[in-house]
């Protein structure tokens, strides 16, 4: 059965092992890792953790909520929701998913969207606004299998990337 958690240092052996499946140089969304986070330390790593439990306390423009799938004690990915309002929820969308590439195709990220989903409207969001590039069907039919419609596409440096809303009124 899989879960949603909070993030924590308790997992960094389980995370760390997601981590190496995506490999170095690879983005793995819905973590919200950025450059400057070493997560390849314990203390680097709790840092990393603390940040984003800092972010869900806040609710400043750059605050958001961090969950990560877990299944038997093996961290299969992270999902984010940007909290409103943002800068980057309206230029990014307001969450990002990702799972490692073995435990891809099982429906997994369909549950955690749902599951953000039901977060974001107990926020009191009523719409959450999702990007995904068009090519990564995967993603496109778990947005909309979750209830998004598309609303645009936007040509980047990195290829097409539709835009969907999912009410939540």
């Amino acid at each position: 059965m899989s879960l949603l958690v909070r993030p924590s240092v308790a997992l960094y052996a389980a995370w760390m092992e997601a981590h190496k499946e995506w490999g170095d140089g690879l983005h793995e969304d819905g973590f919200g890792l950025v450059e400057a986070d070493d997560v390849r330390s314990l203390e680097g790593f709790r840092v990393f953790v603390d940040r984003l439990l800092a972010k869900e306390a806040s609710n400043c423009d750059d605050g958001g909520t961090f969950r990560w799938i877990v299944e038997d004690g093996e961290v299969l990915g992270g999902i984010a929701l940007r909290h409103e309002p943002t800068q980057g929820a309206e230029a990014l969308g307001h969450g990002g998913y990702g799972l490692r590439p073995s435990a891809r195709g099982r429906g997994l990220a369909a549950v955690a969207l749902r599951e953000m989903l039901y977060l974001a409207k107990a926020r009191n969001t009523d719409r959450v606004v999702l990007a995904c590039f068009v090519d990564n069907v995967p993603s496109v039919k778990t947005i909309e299998r979750c209830g998004g419609v598309l609303n645009r596409i936007v040509t980047t440096d990195r290829g097409e990337v539709g835009r969907y809303t999912i009410r939540l009124s």
